[in-house]
């Protein structure tokens, strides 16, 4: 732990024993299962809704990307942890001004903590600054916005109880071999990264490692799938023995890779957090509700177990990635990223997904969801697939909407050229609050109240909410764009 000025230590030693005794008092937990809630959606699920989802399911941490003082209203007195987030663009203005940091704790903790009595245990500074596609970025700011949050916690008396760290990629460790026990941090960021452990140890706050065994399969074809998942133990053709530690998936050696890497620099018994961790259902060949729920229900069989891994026994402290779909965000990473939901946008079970807490019949819906009429817009069928304006249609409202359940390998990958058509403008349609206007593409498009949908691939009504405005248009970034056109070439393909 930190030093303490001479002429406070006896006060900050009771406070500090006091605080301890109150959280145990509440049932405090270090480890366990938590849930992301990500809200990057054109429609998103009203905050109450979300959080009775969670206490139905029986989560009892969530994990935010920011402050949402809506989101933490709905969440007073729901019994539920909380890790608030502070996003990127935020860690400038932080690293250059202890009054800001002052006033984001003071808005966004102490406020709902004190008076709307949530339960908030992080401050999570940042999100995955350190990733390359950054350019370096956020490499002066993170630390000293971490100290800046850090010291304001302590101004205002909560630093007992709230805890910082900094949600961070796996990238940032590594191993010169396949061995976890080579590795280290990464060399263009070792110093700074110690600095940062050092810094959480001496505050005694937690490491936070986001880490997604999909990647590694999603970025290199030859990855060995099965090692990508916890059920092969007994059949497994990939496994790893690192001075008589056998491993056998891909999680537990990244995990002890970070073990190691703490534990060089003089920081092994430092506590980490798995900030995300999960499998996406839809937008790739490997992406498909069979191989998410074998996924997390390996991993959620992994962590009741309470054996941890071969580096450092014991139950994890992990957050699921994530609980509801989000149609809004970045595909820039890849179509996937709409799509890492235990729920789709509307609430609705994906899978049979045991946690091992009260949920042991399976997820549990949302409840009292209401939806809009059911209709859909379709390609009329007296369009011709040769029409000129066919391309461009496609192109807009796939720009507009969400067209990442279209392409290869995807749930929809079986349509034909009418069906990816009339997919795309159905998405428009829908994100669009069903306005007629939003199914007029020139001779082309119809309403119909007959369900398109075919077999696995659901075109799906939108959900009536008040958070929505009318004709939202998502904007989609040039690097987004980009990989839209690309998604818009994959579609037309099929009409040739």
């Amino acid at each position: 732990m930190g030093s303490i000025r001479n002429s406070k230590r006896y006060v900050g030693f009771v406070a500090g024993w006091w605080w301890l005794l109150l959280l145990y008092l509440h049932g405090y937990s270090v480890n366990g299962i938590g849930v992301n809630w990500g809200t990057q959606a054109s429609h998103p699920l009203p905050a109450s809704t979300v959080v009775r989802m969670l206490k139905d399911n029986g989560f009892d941490k969530v994990k935010l990307f920011d402050a949402d003082s809506r989101i933490l209203n709905a969440l007073s007195n729901s019994g539920i942890q909380v890790m608030v987030g502070i996003p990127n663009d935020m860690l400038f203005s932080l690293a250059n001004s202890v009054q800001a940091a002052e006033d984001w704790v003071a808005q966004n903790v102490s406020s709902h903590v004190s008076s709307n009595s949530v339960d908030i245990r992080y401050v999570a500074v940042g999100n995955e600054p350190f990733l390359s596609t950054y350019n370096g970025s956020f490499l002066n700011t993170t630390l000293p916005a971490l100290q800046n949050i850090q010291a304001a916690l302590i101004k205002a008396g909560l630093s007992t109880r709230v805890k910082v760290t900094i949600p961070l990629n796996a990238d940032v460790y590594q191993s010169q071999s396949d061995r976890p026990s080579d590795g280290d941090f990464r060399s263009d960021i070792h110093d700074l990264m110690v600095q940062i452990v050092q810094f959480l140890s001496d505050n005694g706050a937690p490491f936070t490692v986001n880490i997604y065994p999909f990647i590694s399969l999603y970025d290199d074809p030859n990855f060995p799938i099965n090692y990508a998942f916890f059920d092969s133990n007994s059949s497994a053709t990939t496994t790893i023995n690192d001075g008589g530690r056998v491993y056998t998936n891909v999680f537990e050696a990244n995990y002890d890779t970070l073990v190691w890497a703490l534990q060089k620099n003089g920081y092994g018994n430092l506590s980490i957090i798995v900030g995300e961790i999960g499998w996406p259902t839809d937008g790739d060949k490997n992406a498909n509700l069979n191989y998410a729920q074998r996924f997390n229900q390996g991993f959620m069989s992994f962590i009741n177990s309470g054996e941890g891994t071969p580096m450092r026994s014991g139950a994890l402290d992990a957050y699921l990635f994530s609980l509801i779909d989000e149609d809004a965000k970045s595909i820039q990473p890849g179509n996937f990223e709409r799509h890492w939901g235990l729920f789709y946008f509307d609430g609705t079970p994906k899978y049979q997904l045991n946690l091992g807490t009260d949920n042991s019949n399976g997820l549990v819906a949302a409840k009292d969801v209401h939806y809009l009429a059911q209709k859909w817009c379709i390609m009329s069928p007296s369009a011709n697939l040769d029409d000129p304006q066919v391309a461009p249609s496609v192109s807009y409202a796939c720009a507009n909407a969400d067209c990442t359940s279209l392409g290869y390998g995807t749930s929809c990958s079986n349509l034909d050229a009418r069906g990816n058509i009339s997919y795309a403008f159905n998405s428009y349609y829908q994100i669009n609050n069903q306005l007629d206007s939003a199914c007029q593409f020139p001779n082309l498009s119809i309403v119909t109240t007959s369900n398109p949908s075919v077999g696995d691939c659901q075109f799906r009504i939108m959900i009536q909410t008040t958070s929505a405005s009318v004709g939202r248009r998502i904007v989609v970034s040039i690097t987004t764009h980009t990989a839209l056109v690309v998604l818009v070439f994959l579609i037309l393909l099929t009409m040739m």
